[in-house]
């Protein structure tokens, strides 16, 4: 089975997200994307990223994706209960799985840009094939190839930009602002219901 990995802080999963994978799915043929919710984040504020805020964005992911048959979810990082790094996580998804290739991994400019910083870079990038997508406007492909110059093989995907993020549905929820066109149904019911966000 060709599996492509979605990690991310799904801080809560938005539409943008969604959109994403499904362009990946589609252009790319996976049979699944599996979505990754990061427990601990290594590179965010933690203090942010408790057992409860773990709890609802596994749980927010999981609504999220119902209605998509070739999406699925994997609680690797949320039972670990220790900071998130992609590299513990892509190895114990080798184990897990034994793929027959390179396991293929959707990141975002933003974050394949300082790649080298993460944990274990210079292993990471002899198990990973990036699907990269571009997060910012008059982009530049320049630095990135010297990073393929460099080992970290990519794929450029060219979906048109959608601009949302996760910080921007917070802010909305704690102004009361309706968000109902910027997450899926299933989740603005569940951040209502549950209070999330609002403290």
């Amino acid at each position: 089975m060709r599996v492509c990995l979605y990690q991310g802080s799904f801080n809560p999963i938005h539409n943008a997200h969604l959109k994403v994978a499904k362009y990946v799915h589609d252009e790319l043929k996976f049979e699944k994307i599996v979505f990754i919710p990061a427990f601990k984040p290594p590179h965010k504020d933690l203090k942010n990223f408790d057992i409860d805020n773990a709890f609802h964005r596994l749980n927010m992911v999981e609504l999220a994706i119902e209605d998509f048959p070739y999406f699925d979810v994997s609680a690797i990082e949320y039972t670990r209960n220790k900071p998130s790094y992609t590299y513990d996580t892509i190895v114990q998804l080798y184990e897990i799985i034994k793929p027959k290739e390179k396991i293929n991994f959707i990141i975002g400019t933003d974050a394949f840009i300082k790649i080298e910083t993460w944990y274990q870079a210079d292993k990471l990038k002899e198990l990973l094939n990036f699907i990269l997508f571009i997060r910012q406007n008059n982009f530049d492909e320049t630095p990135y190839k010297l990073l393929k110059d460099k080992g970290y093989n990519y794929t450029l995907m060219h979906m048109p930009f959608c601009d949302i993020s996760a910080s921007e549905v917070r802010e909305k929820i704690r102004q009361n602002i309706d968000i109902c066109d910027i997450v899926p149904l299933k989740v603005a019911e569940y951040i209502r219901d549950n209070n999330v966000y609002k403290i």
